[in-house]
């Protein structure tokens, strides 16, 4: 086991230093740092507005000692750690000691421009390995941060080695998200994953009373996990060797967290009637100690002991993942220590030149660095050289055909025309295509993607035995090598985007771009989007595709049909969603989407797909090629002009438009043509993305820097007629489509939960089929 001189890489030398109390003097200073950075944000900086600002000092103060020692003894530039969302002064604070943020930013906590609530690493000035907030999600991050790293790693890369750490808080394991990535199977292999928990025992509003912490060993346990347990200081279990000690041991153990809670708010005097009860061997112990001891022993726990801590960080089994309970008092160090409401609580200025006089510091001078040449000064100056890393360049992928040239015909479907647009992908653009990662939770079949598995293998660190290779009835092939492009996990929707968004930032991490797809099934996606959405706001760009989709999906029913997903686009920052009619519309915004993966002015994209099949031709895709490159222009941007109204074959002005997007355009061109013969001209638009025509209208009224040119291409103002639109989702998403050219309206949509039924009746019921479009239109032009 190496020695904390070895660990630190600072020894007594001429100053006669103890490393020990340098780590320490540190500690101490991580903790005046953090603390008085939310006390700034909240008692010191104005705030005219008046509104809370916020910050958490006893969260914070809970994680100190196991951030210093991590980062100031074991940590290495190649390792990445996610910080529970409440600790990020701490991070801030230890970031400033290394040289890595700059000290006009300590005031700027909760600030437009400054430092952000929660660490993130797309919006702080300072190094973020994993964004955090959303509790869960930033905890899971490593696990698919180190699955990522590995995948870029059998493209021939190097992006390095490191170990993967959360910091997680005891109350955010009751995330289901956790336990969904824990026992993944493929979470097992993953020796470089470690997770410490800051076992404070409380939660936002109480002391727990039973956090069941031998359940959760147990649990991660039966994971394939290394446990480890951080539970006493060096004070405490050298107490317990003494006289009475085991009776204080089984003591502290048995009682109730919020009676422990309750000891730590104690005096002295109150310690030594409280702790005995009625052993008289402990009442002995307790009596021998004066009221410094006793006072420290009873919080001298080892999430706030180094050499514990440093001892637990040795004894990590690189082999397998590793979870490290680190028990702690949230507040530790502060006057709010141990209260069960301290969670949001702030110190008063008092209690801040309290808090500075025990550790050295001054609310007058609170940023003041270690005096030049010092102990602490130079373990700061050295732990930052070895943690800095070299400046990532990044590559680019290069070679994305924006159309394969390929026209569908007969009878398809767009979940269909995805896999077929990728497999076309491997033959047109080899090298583009090798960077394209699929990921399903246990639906490639259904959603269609068996072809491209076939092709292209299921990825797995070590190759595998396919033991049906020889079954001639075997249709999808389970080839399992680290060659392959195809990774599958288990039913988890949140497992699936967290490794989507982890692939999606391979880019900005390590210089390697992917082109990550995730597929599942859409009634699904609002499951995903919160974990999706985290994932790109920290910069995971990635392809998100729902199908089937829809009422479309007519015999499910119930809510097994997705009805607010196709405004996913409108809301989702970050992303493009397309809705897609047709094979080729599918092709063309697919590898649209795929151009703009893998690099800074990079954005997500939705797909959302139907199982509906339609025929091809009424795509009129046009023959002429600069013809077809316009049409292709105007489907990547939203929309597209697919029927001209027309009177006897001749064209002519229209008296009505249909705006229809997905599945129910052979609904809006028979609907067109039924108006025909009633005498109503009818120019039929296919809308490809709301999205983008959103963000087309609000650019045109000044409210954004999108192109325009959309708007005019698909609803020319000298064709401005009342409009009909109508989709496979909720209505709203296309009714901004009437204030285009300030025209009357009418908007149909599914607003109800599913009906089982086959195509036409659900149709009816939902008031998408062409008799109530030919309706609507007629009310309109009445």
């Amino acid at each position: 086991m190496t020695s904390i001189e070895d660990r630190t890489g600072v020894a007594g030398g001429a100053s006669g230093a103890d490393p020990s109390e340098v780590l320490r003097e540190i500690e101490q200073r991580v903790l005046w740092l953090a603390t008085a950075i939310v006390h700034h944000a909240n008692r010191v900086r104005p705030n005219p507005s008046g509104l809370k600002v916020g910050g958490h000092q006893a969260s914070s103060a809970s994680m100190v000692t196991i951030m210093t020692a991590l980062w100031f003894e074991h940590l290495r530039s190649g390792d990445r750690v996610s910080v529970k969302p409440h600790a990020s002064p701490v991070l801030h604070a230890i970031n400033y000691l290394l040289g890595e943020l700059d000290e006009r930013y300590l005031t700027t906590l909760r600030e437009y421009g400054g430092l952000q609530s929660y660490p993130s690493r797309s919006k702080d000035p300072d190094p973020v390995d994993y964004s955090t907030g959303s509790v869960g999600i930033g905890a899971t991050a490593p696990i698919w941060g180190a699955l990522a790293r590995r995948y870029v790693t059998s493209l021939g890369a190097d992006p390095g080695t490191g170990r993967q750490y959360s910091l997680v808080g005891d109350a955010e394991l009751d995330e289901g998200a956790c336990w969904e990535a824990i026992l993944d199977p493929m979470v097992a292999e993953l020796g470089e994953v470690v997770w410490i928990v800051d076992l404070n025992r409380q939660s936002l509003d109480r002391v727990v009373p039973n956090i069941g912490t031998p359940r959760l060993q147990g649990m991660f346990d039966a994971a394939g996990w290394q446990v480890l347990t951080v539970k006493y200081g060096r004070l405490l279990e050298k107490l317990f060797t003494r006289p009475g000690g085991p009776a204080l041991r089984r003591r502290i153990d048995e009682m109730p967290n919020p009676e422990y809670q309750r000891l730590l708010r104690c005096t002295p005097a109150q310690l030594r009637e409280r702790l005995p009860g009625d052993d008289a061997e402990l009442a002995g112990l307790v009596a021998e100690l004066d009221d410094a001891t006793l006072h420290a022993a009873i919080r001298n726990l080892g999430g706030h002991d180094l050499a514990a801590l440093g001892d637990a960080f040795a004894e990590i089994d690189d082999s397998r993942p590793t979870v490290i309970f680190a028990y702690t008092v949230k507040g530790y160090g502060l006057a709010s220590e141990g209260h069960p409401q301290n969670h949001s609580s702030l110190l008063t200025t008092e209690q801040m030149e309290q808090l500075g006089a025990v550790v050295g510091a001054s609310v007058d001078d609170p940023w003041a660095r270690f005096p030049a040449g010092s102990a602490a000064a130079r373990l700061c100056s050295s732990v930052g050289a070895r943690l800095r890393r070299e400046p990532v360049v990044r590559g680019a992928v290069t070679g994305i055909p924006a159309d394969i040239g390929r026209t569908p015909s007969g009878t398809a479907t767009t979940q269909a025309a995805l896999g077929r647009a990728l497999l076309d992908l491997t033959r047109s653009a080899p090298e583009a295509a090798r960077r394209v990662v699929t990921l399903c939770p246990d639906v490639s079949s259904s959603t269609n993607l068996g072809g491209w598995v076939n092709k292209v293998g299921v990825w797995s660190a070590r190759e595998r035995v396919d033991w049906f290779a020889d079954d001639p009835e075997t249709i999808l092939h389970w080839r399992e090598r680290p060659t392959g492009q195809h990774l599958e996990l288990g039913i988890a929707e949140t497992n699936l985007v967290g490794l989507l968004g982890e692939l999606g930032a391979t880019w900005s991490r390590w210089g390697e771009p992917l082109l990550p797809i995730g597929v599942l099934y859409d009634p699904f996606v609002e499951r995903a989007l919160e974990p999706w959405s985290f994932g790109i706001y920290a910069g995971g760009q990635s392809i998100l595709v729902g199908t089937p989709s829809g009422v479309s999906l007519a015999p499910e029913g119930g809510a097994h049909q997705s009805i607010s997903t196709p405004s996913v686009g409108l809301e989702q920052p970050g992303c493009i969603s397309y809705d897609p009619a047709f094979a080729i519309d599918v092709e063309w915004t697919l590898l649209a989407s795929l151009a703009r993966l893998g690099r800074p002015d990079g954005t997500s994209a939705y797909l959302r797909l139907s199982t509906r099949p339609v025929d091809q031709t009424l795509a009129a895709v046009p023959t002429d090629p600069a013809a077809r490159e316009r049409r292709r222009r105007q489907v990547v941007a939203g929309a597209y002009p697919l029927r001209r109204a027309t009177q006897d074959g001749r064209a002519v002005a229209p008296a009505l438009t249909i705006a229809a997007m997905g599945a129910v355009v052979p609904e809006a061109l028979a609907a067109a043509e039924r108006l025909e013969g009633l005498g109503t001209p009818t120019d039929v638009v296919c809308v490809t993305s709301a999205g983008l025509l959103f963000d087309a209208q609000q650019a045109r009224g000044g409210r954004g820097d999108a192109e325009t040119w959309i708007l005019d291409a698909a609803f020319p103002a000298h064709r401005a007629t009342p409009l009909v639109t109508v989709l496979d989702g909720h209505p709203h998403t296309l009714a901004f489509l009437a204030g285009i050219n300030q025209v009357r309206a009418a908007h149909l949509g599914v607003s109800r939960f599913g009906q089982s039924g086959d195509l036409d009746d659900v149709y009816r019921h939902h008031g998408l089929d062409a008799g109530t479009i030919v309706s609507a239109g007629l009310d309109l032009t009445a």
